[in-house]
């Protein structure tokens, strides 16, 4: 696919810029970190391929098809076959220090207690993990799930490590290290994480040992466990501070959540995987949903967590909600960013009660650490009865709370991405008057890729008011076109990027926010919204907009053509077809985890 437009990042001088390289993606999947790189190399001025393989023969293929002057694996599973490394320098990121060998290297970390963990960059040859380093990058660990840690610190590493490598290889420099990168000592291999060293012993383990297991398994694979007589893989745990039962015991439930005593306190698991007992791949679903799948109706009570944050241990809450010096802040974290139709209407429900608030003047909206929001919740739809009617609904309702945040006119409303967003994720954060993003954060609002799904959310409204009709038509038009939060600043989708990481960036902006609201001309920018909402009704009304945007989706939902639920199907349980994709990303403004060769 030729480049559907290009980007160059300002440079000083031509003297400093690095020569410029065909690069080849090869990914199992073109996931967060990969789209990260992607965004920083294209926007040193790298023509970037990607090419989803999942074999040899199509590795091969895509080399032969692409003829790349350097070869990137920032995700890969599947093993280089030698005709490939041995004609092209192929770099691979290995989530792991250097020494470190295996497919569950960030697993272990996360399982032996390590304080300190790594990235490296290093070339694929004929033993996996050993080749040359062409470089590295190390970070404190943190206590959160593998997941987590590969969205935040392992990507930040691998971004700088491949930007290090790809600029050294441009310039004709060789590795940091000797070939087996023998410099940094004895080679460690650690085997892969198995089910029976990952397994919970309920009746013997602490919560400490349980939380570090499921943390430790997070993403994928899971722990494998029996629940309710159910073989199921666990995912997303909390600790639980005051509830109570026999180890094991499922003992509450919350907003599809389970609660699960062990021998000195309890833990909340979100998410549930049944054992694949088919043909079909099971697929992730919140852990009450899949188990009343299995059969399983739990008899346990459902005991809610108010929204406003009160004193008292840690729990389980997807949405929260605090104030202080006028600035009341809306929390919400959801699995891996998506939004079920659930989901949605409480999130609305709960920013009407932070939009009540008389003693305050601004909202934060801050999403979760990980995502921002994805939109529409695919895997819930999935498994619905009727998934184009689940579609619909939730569709709708996510429309239904990007439509409070437009029309409100008592706060200023600040988007705080600590996360990525994607799909409908992008407009609910740019209904809000200002937006502010981390600096690692990757932005997509492409819909496309799901059978040509046009998307809601207000966006035809949205997304040209800040970048202008012809990019937000290029950006939800062309597949694969991610940008980075600096890119999205310099085009107009973002306002700024503020602080280095997540917990930095949502402290820098609710300062931001206190300044706003103790500002006596705040009363002067919101009668300037009021007016500009005004004539923008007045200009075409709100309503046409979602009119139009839910015909066009109403006909992917129950029309005869059904690429749209085909799509889904084939994303949710990982059926994708291999896919070759080339685009960039204009700077131009208008008005999983673990790669191995």
């Amino acid at each position: 696919m030729q480049s559907v437009f290009a980007v160059q990042e300002p440079r000083a001088t031509a003297r400093q810029a690095p020569s410029c390289l065909h690069i080849l993606f090869l990914v199992s999947a073109h996931n967060s970190l990969s789209q990260r790189i992607w965004a920083e190399l294209t926007g040193l001025g790298h023509e970037v391929d990607v090419a989803v393989v999942d074999s040899a023969a199509q590795m091969e293929a895509a080399v032969a098809a692409h003829e790349p002057e350097l070869i990137v694996c920032p995700m890969l599973k599947t093993m280089i076959p030698s005709s490939v490394w041995s004609t092209h320098r192929c770099l691979i990121v290995h989530p792991g220090p250097p020494g470190d060998r295996g497919p569950s290297s960030l697993d272990w970390a996360i399982e032996l207690g390590a304080e300190r963990w790594g990235v490296t960059v290093l070339q694929a040859d004929d033993e996996p993990d050993a080749g040359p380093i062409w470089a590295s990058g190390s970070f404190e660990m943190r206590p959160a799930g593998k997941s987590s840690l590969y969205r935040h610190e392992v990507r930040r590493a691998a971004t700088a490590a491949v930007r290090e490598a790809v600029t050294r290889s441009a310039n004709g420099a060789g590795p940091a290290t000797d070939p087996k990168g023998h410099a940094h000592g004895t080679h460690r291999s650690r085997p892969l994480l198995t089910q029976s060293e990952r397994r919970i012993e309920w009746g013997g383990d602490p919560t400490e040992t349980v939380v570090r297991r499921i943390r430790a398994a997070e993403g994928h694979p899971g722990v494998l466990d029996t629940v309710e007589g159910i073989d199921a893989y666990l995912f997303g745990v909390h600790r639980e501070s005051r509830l109570r039962g026999s180890p094991g015991e499922i003992v509450a439930q919350r907003h599809g959540a389970i609660c699960r005593a062990t021998v000195d306190g309890a833990v909340w698991i979100t998410h549930l995987k049944q054992r694949e007992a088919s043909s079909e791949p099971a697929f992730k679903l919140p852990a009450t949903r899949a188990l009343q799948l299995a059969g399983v109706e739990l008899a346990v009570p459902e005991v809610p967590a108010p929204v406003s944050l009160s004193p008292g241990g840690p729990t389980y809450r997807d949405i929260a909600y605090e104030e202080h010096a006028g600035v009341g802040r809306l929390a919400f974290d959801f699995y891996n960013g998506a939004m079920s139709t659930d989901q949605c209407r409480r999130l609305r429900d709960a920013y009407r009660y932070a939009r009540s608030r008389a003693q305050t003047r601004v909202i934060v909206l801050c999403g979760g650490a990980d995502f921002f929001s994805n939109g529409i919740h695919l895997n819930v739809i999935e498994a619905a009865p009727d998934p184009a009617q689940e579609s619909w609904e939730n569709l709708r309702a996510i429309d239904d709370l990007v439509r409070e945040i437009i029309l409100t006119d008592s706060h200023l409303v600040i988007a705080a991405l600590q996360g990525d967003a994607a799909a409908g994720g992008v407009p609910l954060a740019l209904a809000a008057d200002e937006v502010f993003a981390r600096p690692d954060v990757v932005l997509n609002p492409y819909y496309g890729h799901m059978g040509g799904l046009y998307g809601s959310e207000y966006w035809t409204y949205l997304l040209p008011r800040r970048v202008g009709r012809d990019l937000a038509a290029v950006l939800t038009g062309a597949p694969f076109t991610p940008l980075s939060a600096p890119q999205a600043v310099r085009v107009g989708l973002l306002d700024g990027v503020l602080g280095s990481d997540a917990r930095a960036s949502c402290a820098a902006v609710l300062t931001r926010a206190r300044r706003l609201a103790a500002d006596r001309r705040l009363d002067q920018r919101l009668e300037g919204k009021r007016r500009q909402r005004a004539a923008d009704e007045a200009a075409r009304p709100l309503e046409s907009y979602r009119r139009q945007e839910l015909d066009r989706c109403h006909e992917c939902f129950f029309g005869a053509d059904r690429s749209y639920h085909e799509a889904r199907r084939r994303f949710i349980h990982k059926l994708g077809a291999p896919c070759a994709v080339r685009a960039a990303v204009p700077e131009h403004s208008s008005p999983t985890p673990g790669g191995r060769p």
